[in-house]
């Protein structure tokens, strides 16, 4: 990816955001400061950003602010999933928005990343100046069962997903979800860190199918890998906190801005269905379909797909 990016930016000093209820976010600004703001939302949840995601936006344009939210990434406490909502997300986004004195910024999210971006544009339509949209999970119900269930991408990665569910007794594996949830809020840390593994490794397999020259690694280290895990699974076990309110039912409540959504055909994280689905919902919305693309930002095309999506925004978008 580092060949198609811009140029490394000067970064403020990191902010660390007294939210309440304990929490800290960490913040770091990249950029213009005088540019036009963008709000760079992460997915998992819990996964963080990496500093390197500021290279999507030219910096001369765009003051970029990469949030690692709750529990996520360099925030504090990590993995903490107490006052740990959507709501609370949301709420965190307004509270950097006021404290920067920031009107109105373009929202740019993948994956939960981009499940957070609608939810807040439908709440703050507002001070939402555009949306960019990458693997797009809306949090359906289908959603999940595609991921976790036995008619999905287990289908596909039969051997993966034994790897997976194989190690929950039968009796609860009905409930992935739950079962995994149990064991990585355990008191044993050394087990816990097992059985996120497990949940990184199936999520992992089904995220990189497509990419033959990959280089594997281990991963995050436990601490963060355990982190991010238990945040994960604390947010899918409760349905994302999005209650009877579902991100399609609210497509209405949406700001009349430019929404590009970009999404790879080969995603199986994320089926392009609900790219295309959603790009019908909102009248106006651009739809960018990318072959022999999955599921992760880093892949050449995507990457490119998004930098021409906010280079194209540059004369659009204003303060």
């Amino acid at each position: 990816m580092t060949d198609l990016l811009y140029p490394p930016a000067a970064c403020a000093e990191p902010l660390h955001l007294d939210v309440g209820e304990g929490h800290r976010i960490c913040v770091r600004d990249f950029g213009n400061t005088t540019g036009h703001a963008v709000l760079f939302l992460h997915g998992g949840p819990g996964s963080g950003c990496r500093i390197d995601q500021h290279r999507l936006f030219d910096p001369t344009h765009y003051r970029v602010l990469l949030v690692d939210q709750r529990g996520s990434g360099l925030s504090t406490p990590g993995g903490a999933v107490q006052a740990n909502t959507t709501d609370h997300l949301l709420q965190d986004m307004e509270t950097l928005r006021d404290h920067l004195g920031i009107r109105r910024w373009l929202l740019f999210g993948g994956s939960w990343g981009a499940t957070l971006a609608l939810r807040y544009a439908q709440t703050h339509p507002h001070v939402v100046s555009a949306l960019v949209l990458r693997g797009t999970f809306l949090a359906r119900s289908l959603d999940l069962a595609w991921f976790f269930g036995k008619a999905g991408a287990a289908r596909i990665f039969p051997r993966d997903y034994d790897a997976f569910a194989g190690p929950v007794p039968k009796h609860e594996r009905e409930d992935l979800i739950g079962a995994y949830h149990r064991r990585v809020h355990g008191p044993d840390t050394a087990t816990a860190t097992t059985w996120a593994r497990r949940w990184y490794e199936w999520g992992d397999r089904v995220a990189c199918w497509n990419l033959s020259d990959r280089v594997q690694d281990a991963g995050p280290d436990a601490r963060r890998l355990l982190a991010k895990v238990r945040i994960e699974t604390h947010y899918a076990l409760n349905r994302y906190f999005l209650g009877d309110r579902p991100l399609l039912d609210g497509i209405g409540r949406l700001p009349d801005v430019p929404v590009t959504i970009v999404h790879g055909e080969r995603d199986l994280v994320c089926p392009c269905e609900a790219a295309w689905t959603l790009h019908h919902a909102i009248p106006g919305s651009r739809l960018e379909l990318l072959p022999d693309t999955g599921h992760l930002l880093d892949e050449p095309a995507m990457t490119n797909a998004l930098i021409r999506a906010t280079d194209r925004l540059r004369g659009v978008l204003s303060d």
